[in-house]
């Protein structure tokens, strides 16, 4: 951060504003992950989570599940981490693939 090229400081000093804030994301949607399977599990709910791609999270789901499972997924996920001063939106989508819920 304190080189006199320009382009690696440059670098530093954007790779020191955004490691914080990228650390943040992935902290949040893993405690997000753990809240989801221990709530699917104490439901005896028969939908899996199946991947995670950075701020996604695909599922498995069950016709008959897909309601409770996207009222929980959403909830968990926009309260995984109590008292922020930003609020946290969620937005889910459904389909037969990956493509169809985008």
């Amino acid at each position: 951060i304190n080189s006199r090229n320009h382009a690696l400081r440059s670098a530093a000093e954007r790779e020191a504003v955004n490691s914080p804030i990228q650390g943040s994301a992935a902290d949040l949607i893993k405690k997000a992950m753990i809240d989801i399977h221990t709530e699917m599990n104490k439901r005896g709910l028969k939908s899996k989570m199946t991947l995670q791609v950075h701020d996604e999270l695909l599922f498995d789901v069950h016709q008959s599940e897909l309601e409770e499972i996207t009222d929980l997924v959403t909830n968990l996920m926009e309260n995984a981490i109590p008292d922020l001063k930003v609020p946290m939106k969620v937005d889910s989508g459904t389909g037969k693939n990956w493509l169809e819920a985008h």
